[in-house]
């Protein structure tokens, strides 16, 4: 019978933490209204997202002092501006004078200030209320001697903006505690964000980070990967942290669940003829060709431009390492990039959601593209791309797994509707799924 890897792993050759634990759960219930109550949606809000630290953007969004973001979540709005002295503030997104939103767009550059539309009452960038007509004609005095915008805890890891609601939110490297040493490898910091893609699609915010706790799913949804990603859970790691992420790896080698692990099969032999090995070097073991690549790229990845390598551990020049940031994040580091996917509530209704799949890569010395979903991107900061689910398509010779992650979220939207569910009847390799939701619960019901 399979058996699980140890966890933590006391001969790891990949980024560890002593916190490490093998997933295990309460046994709350998953049950469908989880996912299309409204009156769940409002304890989430109240509870948790208000509390949480969000991801507003990349800083490499803000060049110059005045330059801004504006993330929309919920009914809340932030705008997030970079400082004379470099630094970057995050405050509300609205005149207090009477409550109207000063900035109405994505993103841009001011000069000084925000100019509320509506008054033409003028905010600082430091948040500074500067200028208000009439200034002269306020009983209780010049609001500019009172007032200031609304600030938020506001931080930085990786290249990313992070802000919270929570005036008393713990330091961010805290909340993230301990994925910034798990990805210490990467310097994300300068890596590029070269795809930016936000779709509305119709299910509840929860089926990614659902999705993203386990590999049980990859035979059926993606049976495409199985010549090169090991999806079976006695070769995978598991771990689960007291902060409520979570980490999974997954070797790159053809999939220990069929008999055809030995096989060096079409998918896997075009990466290996990539690094200079002859595939017929490895039929019969086709799994053993792991190491060889690990060698290749050590070898040859620097002469080739990709100097990074030399930062990554063996381990982290094959494998797939997914980490899933309570609780709407997911970083899923390659040798390539870093894969990330952020989902967030609909507004109005819990059905819906909005997904966010971004690329961030580092720069391969001597190469001005680099593959992704959507065909060769330049190695430049992307603009975002919006659309509705139903109208997405991509294009990639592996299949694009976005895709059949996101058809199979719509469908089960629909069946967590049925009065024939109640309850998640989970595998063992599943159970950070129910961790996730207990995570949620204890947000809910105060333990967090």
């Amino acid at each position: 019978m399979a058996t699980y890897l140890e966890v933590p792993n006391p001969t790891a050759t990949y980024p560890t933490h002593p916190d490490a634990q093998f997933p295990k759960a309460r046994g709350d219930a998953i049950t469908g209204d989880r996912y299309w109550s409204k009156e769940f949606a409002d304890k989430e809000w109240e509870k948790m997202w208000k509390r949480i630290w969000h991801v507003g953007g990349r800083v490499a969004q803000l060049e110059e002092p005045g330059d801004f973001i504006t993330h929309n979540f919920m009914r809340q709005s932030v705008i997030m501006v970079k400082q004379k002295n470099g630094g970057i503030r995050a405050f509300h997104n609205v005149c207090r004078h009477r409550g109207n939103r000063l900035v109405a767009v994505a993103e841009g550059g001011v000069t000084d200030h925000f100019t509320c539309p509506y008054h033409g009452w003028k905010w600082n960038i430091d948040g500074a209320l500067d200028w208000v007509q009439d200034e002269e004609d306020f009983p209780q005095g010049s609001p500019c001697a009172k007032l200031r915008m609304k600030e938020v805890p506001c931080e930085t890891w990786g290249g990313f903006i992070f802000y919270s609601f929570d005036p008393n939110a713990v330091p961010l490297l805290e909340y993230l505690d301990p994925l910034p040493t798990l990805l210490k490898n990467r310097d994300l910091s300068n890596w590029k964000r070269v795809v930016w893609r936000t779709l509305r699609v119709n299910t509840n915010w929860k089926f990614a980070s659902d999705n993203f706790n386990e590999s049980y799913h990859i035979p059926s949804v993606h049976p495409q990967f199985q010549p090169m990603i090991d999806d079976h859970y006695s070769t995978t790691i598991f771990e689960m942290y007291p902060t409520g992420h979570n980490r999974m790896i997954e070797k790159l080698q053809p999939s220990s669940r069929w008999p055809t692990s030995n096989q060096v099969m079409e998918l896997w032999a075009d990466v290996l003829k990539e690094w200079d090995l002859d595939p017929a070097d490895f039929e019969g073991r086709a799994q053993d060709a792991r190491i060889a690549l690990q060698q290749a790229r050590r070898k040859l990845g620097p002469q080739r431009g990709y100097t990074y390598f030399e930062t990554l551990s063996d381990d982290e020049l094959t494998d797939q390492f997914h980490h899933t940031g309570f609780p709407n994040l997911t970083m899923t580091g390659t040798p390539e990039g870093l894969h990330v996917f952020r989902t967030e509530p609909d507004v109005e209704d819990p059905n819906w959601s909005t997904f966010d799949y971004w690329y961030i890569v580092p720069v391969i010395e001597g190469r001005d593209e680099v593959a992704t979903l959507y065909g060769m991107r330049p190695y430049a900061e992307t603009t975002q791309q919006t659309g509705d689910f139903s109208a997405y398509q991509a294009e990639i010779k592996q299949g694009d797994f976005l895709t059949q992650d996101l058809e199979v979220a719509v469908t089960q939207q629909q069946g967590l509707h049925s009065l024939g569910h109640d309850d998640a009847y989970l595998a063992e390799q599943e159970t950070r799924i129910r961790r996730f939701h207990e995570v949620i619960n204890d947000y809910i019901e105060g333990r967090r």
